[in-house]
Order: C-alpha cells, then sequence, then structure tokens
C-alpha cells in the first residue's frame, strides 16, 4: 500500500502500476468535513505500508476499484466502522455486521460518534450540500431511522468479482 487519498480511498502498487481503491460499502467524511482528516489517519494507520488483499467487488465509475481490504486477517472496511471512523454507505451495502458495528460504534461514541451533532453529516449529504451550497438549513437534512436503513440497500446478495493480492 503505497497512499491514502482519503479516508476511504487508497493506493496500491502491484506489478509496477499503482491501483487506486476505493474502500467498499463504507463511506468517510470528505477533506474539510468535520471529521476528515482524522479519518484518513485512521486508515492510513490501518494499511499504509502494509501487504493488503484487496476483494474486488466492481468498478466506479471514475475508473476506481471499488472492494474490501484485508491487512493481514483483518477487514479494513469493518475496523473502519468499527472504530468510528466511517459510516455504513447503506446504497451500496447490504452487510448486516457492519451495520450492528456501526450501531455499537454510535453508541459507545466512538470516533466521529463523539462529535456534535450538527457535525456528524454523512458524506453523501456533505457532498450534496456542497454542490448547492453550504449555507443550506442543516435542519433540511433528512434523517432515516436505524432500522429503516438496513433495508434500503441495493447491494444484497452482491458478490465479489475477483480477489487482488498484494
Amino acid at each position: 500500500m503505497v497512499g491514502i487519498t482519503d479516508g476511504d480511498t487508497l493506493t496500491l502498487l502491484t506489478d509496477r502500476q499503482e491501483v487506486r481503491i476505493r474502500l467498499s460499502e463504507i463511506d468517510t467524511p470528505e477533506r474539510g468535513q468535520p471529521y476528515g482528516t482524522r479519518a484518513r489517519q485512521t486508515l492510513s494507520d490501518l494499511a499504509f505500508g502494509k501487504l493488503v488483499r484487496v476483494v474486488v467487488h466492481d468498478t466506479y465509475r471514475y475508473g476506481r476499484t471499488v472492494g474490501r481490504i484485508f491487512a493481514g486477517s483483518q477487514d479494513v472496511n469493518a475496523e473502519m466502522v468499527r472504530r468510528g471512523a466511517a459510516w455504513v454507505y447503506r446504497r451500496y451495502s447490504g452487510d448486516l455486521a457492519l451495520l450492528r458495528l456501526e450501531q455499537a460504534a454510535r453508541a459507545e461514541r466512538r470516533g466521529l460518534w463523539a462529535l456534535p451533532e450538527a457535525e456528524r453529516v454523512p458524506p453523501w449529504e456533505w457532498r450534496t450540500i456542497g454542490r448547492h451550497g453550504r449555507n443550506q438549513d442543516p435542519d433540511r437534512r433528512q434523517h432515516w431511522p436505524f432500522s429503516a436503513m438496513i433495508f434500503s440497500s441495493g447491494a444484497l446478495g452482491r458478490r465479489a468479482k475477483r480477489v487482488i493480492s498484494i
């Protein structure tokens, strides 16, 4: 692993070729967003300079590979959620274990869950607000109950397409 772009994107070197990987099923705060720098540091602590394995799920529309990262036996995607450095990206995840890890991190106020509620804006909302202006009334954000999010995923049953070992 040779580079960390942000909390959910890293760069691997394989056969002298750099491959950008977007961590599947999770989303971390953006740069400039509260907890964005700490999420990036958490990913660095977990994966930078280590031999990792990627279970590829898809290729993202910007050409990035999307996958689950393993450093040894540790599931880096799950550990990011467990530490409170990432949200489960419900739109793309059907992994109930990740949802349970997020619920526990939230209950124990780990990582971003220790921030004041007004600063805990999911990255997908942050990006939308950024496109339409950050001065939008934060009370207009849509808040879904946790149980509703479990069933909102279109990725249930998605299978990995290939595995990259680095």
